[in-house]
């Protein structure tokens, strides 16, 4: 089974799709055949299509800079409902804690997450 949970524009997606193992298989041998071309396009330098990922952190950069400085428990709660689960918004927490775009300062509770960009 596979499970892939996400927005589409404003609209929730939370998509499960059961595969036999034949599937699998099919699958594995999908990507096995054009593993050969990943390097290629490399290379080429041709730039990548974009995925929710890239939309989840221009979304969470937009929330940091919108609110100018946040606590990270607000942020951590915003960036859930952005996600659709709390792991994945403890990803984009750590991406922001990394990021030249965002300071992080310690707060008397909690750490402050304040737009630099």
């Amino acid at each position: 089974m596979l499970r892939i949970r996400g927005t589409v524009g404003d609209l929730p997606v939370d998509l499960t799709i059961e595969m036999d193992p034949e599937d699998w298989t099919l699958l594995g041998n999908q990507l096995k055949g054009s593993a050969a071309e990943i390097p290629a396009v490399a290379v080429t330098g041709a730039s990548k299509p974009k995925t929710q990922d890239d939309a989840l952190w221009r979304n969470a950069l937009a929330l940091v800079e919108s609110s100018g400085q946040v606590s990270g428990p607000a942020l951590l709660e915003q960036l859930e409902g952005l996600a659709g689960s709390t792991a994945g918004a403890k990803r984009l927490l750590v991406r922001l804690r990394h990021s030249s775009l965002v300071q992080v300062q310690s707060g008397a509770d909690a750490p402050l997450y304040c737009w630099a960009g």
